[in-house]
């Protein structure tokens, strides 16, 4: 066996012991009892122990040398793979086994804690936890940064989003932030001479449950592979062949589960198209979350939102959850359209979304540094919404207790939000182009012409290219804000 062969066998090894931390981590959030928070902990702390003391052994480094001495004879996909490995290998090699399990422990007891912290609005009660998560994060921000000789908070979003720094999203947020209050304005006023849509009534969970399904097995969603079930925050997680979605039920706004429901399966798709001959292996990896989260957002707000898969909608909504004026469609389209500044991130519209993310960048680059003390971020928090927003924050529950991206140690994570909404933008632009029998389709309710060129474009690309070449290649042009902005002003202002 050669020294590539050795280590495409050791990593399909160290990828199925992330297939199993990936299902603990699925059952954690929605079918583990309570009380089996400590013991889950100190599993996942185990697994994650084991698969990093697999991908540090020293045997790894000395195959990767000899595999690279010999690339020559590797095919494209072969060399991409290794490139892919090394760089695996020196993330996971940058931190020491202490600091893996220390993190592990310390973000599953700050997760637990906040579930209960967020339902009674009590940040207090979770801080402390917080303040280790975000210790261990510097820990580990300061010891990426030495491999990759970045900032430590770039070097946070380099393990979300490969390639990506500061230097590249700063400009694109300051534009959208610089953009968003005159264009918000415009909107809020064309919508106030068109007057309130008629809020949909309570729908029953169970037939929300129906539509969630059906429209998922619309946009491909394989439930022999895959399952939804619920969690306190929805999200879409698993491996190929195995694909988990969870969403939350409001019965008082039935699309609040639709849209995320649709917005998770356009993250299911992606890991499900990913190359077949490749997987458990680096480069059949997903790359990263701006692009990820660009397949989201090209299901949930890019395609599901437009004019005429929403008139298809209605009539869905109609045959399956009941007659309702709500649902009439010009009525509809208007709702799932609405552009109203507000406390949530998830519940927000197209148009504020970015400013949420703004604001949660700047903060965990405060926080990171420690420009802002933990003590002080529910103040800031709030000071930040009404500036960005002119909004004022409740309480702690719709304010810095809302996500659970700190509380589980995400953080670096949240630029590749905005990012991706940007890149779906570009992304529709080009596929319309490419194929102008897409919009027909999904006015009817079809997403498969989108999801073969997206399959073609970006799945089954894995991490082949680097992510600038991806979005290079897929839309014609590099990463920006341009894209996004024609699109809202042809969405909201019918320009």
């Amino acid at each position: 066996m050669s020294a590539y062969q050795e280590l495409e066998a050791r990593f399909r090894r160290i990828a199925v012991l992330g297939e199993v931390t990936t299902i603990l981590h699925w059952d954690a959030a929605t079918t583990m009892p309570h009380g089996g928070a400590d013991a889950r902990s100190d599993q996942l702390a185990d697994m994650k122990l084991l698969r990093h003391k697999a991908i540090t052994d020293p045997a790894i480094g000395v195959l990767l040398d000899d595999a690279e001495a010999s690339a020559a004879s590797l095919s494209e996909w072969q060399s991409a793979n290794l490139r892919e490995m090394r760089r695996d290998y020196r993330l996971a090699t940058a931190l020491d086994d202490k600091l893996v399990e220390a993190v592990s422990k310390a973000t599953s007891a700050c997760e637990h804690a906040w579930r209960e912290a967020r339902a009674k609005s009590d940040f207090a009660a979770v801080l402390p936890l917080l303040q280790k998560v975000v210790d261990l994060t510097r820990e580990t921000a300061a010891a990426y940064a030495g491999v990759f000789d970045l900032s430590p908070y770039d070097a946070l979003v380099e393990t979300y989003a490969p390639g990506t720094r500061s230097a590249d999203f700063d400009p694109i947020f300051d534009d959208y932030a610089a953009f968003l209050p005159e264009f918000l304005q415009l909107v809020l006023d064309r919508q106030a001479r068109e007057g309130q849509p008629v809020a949909p009534q309570p729908v029953p969970v169970d037939r929300q449950r129906a539509l969630v399904e059906a429209l998922a097995a619309a946009t491909g969603f394989d439930f022999t592979h895959g399952r939804i079930d619920v969690s306190a925050h929805p999200f879409s997680t698993g491996y190929p062949g195995d694909q988990r979605i969870t969403v939350s039920y409001d019965e008082q706004d039935p699309m609040f589960a639709v849209m995320a429901a649709l917005h998770e399966c356009g993250h299911a798709a992606y890991e499900a198209g990913l190359p077949a001959e490749w997987a458990r292996q680096p480069v059949g990896q997903s790359l990263g979350m701006v692009v990820h989260e660009s397949q989201s957002l090209s299901i949930e707000m890019q395609a599901s939102r437009s004019d005429g898969f929403l008139t298809w909608l209605a009539g869905q909504a109609t045959a399956i959850l009941g007659d309702d004026p709500a649902y009439e469609p010009h009525n509809f389209r208007r709702l799932q359209q609405w552009v109203k500044p507000d406390f949530i991130r998830v519940d927000a519209d197209e148009v504020t979304y970015p400013a949420h993310v703004i604001l949660r960048t700047r903060l965990e680059r405060a926080m990171l540094s420690g420009d802002l003390p933990l003590a002080d971020l529910p103040g800031a928090w709030n000071e930040g919404m009404r500036a960005l927003l002119g909004i004022e924050v409740p309480d702690d529950r719709r304010g810095c207790l809302q996500d659970i991206h700190w509380y589980d140690g995400a953080i670096g994570y949240f630029p590749t939000y905005t990012l991706g909404a940007m890149l779906a933008a570009q992304l529709a632009q080009a596929a319309a182009q490419a194929n102008p029998e897409i919009p027909g389709a999904l006015a009817n309710g079809d997403f498969s012409p989108l999801m073969a060129w997206l399959r073609s474009a970006i799945h089954s690309k894995g991490c082949f290219n680097s992510s600038s070449d991806l979005i290079q290649s897929a839309s014609g042009h590099p990463l920006n804000a341009a894209a996004f902005k024609r699109h809202l002003r042809h969405r909201y202002l019918g320009e």
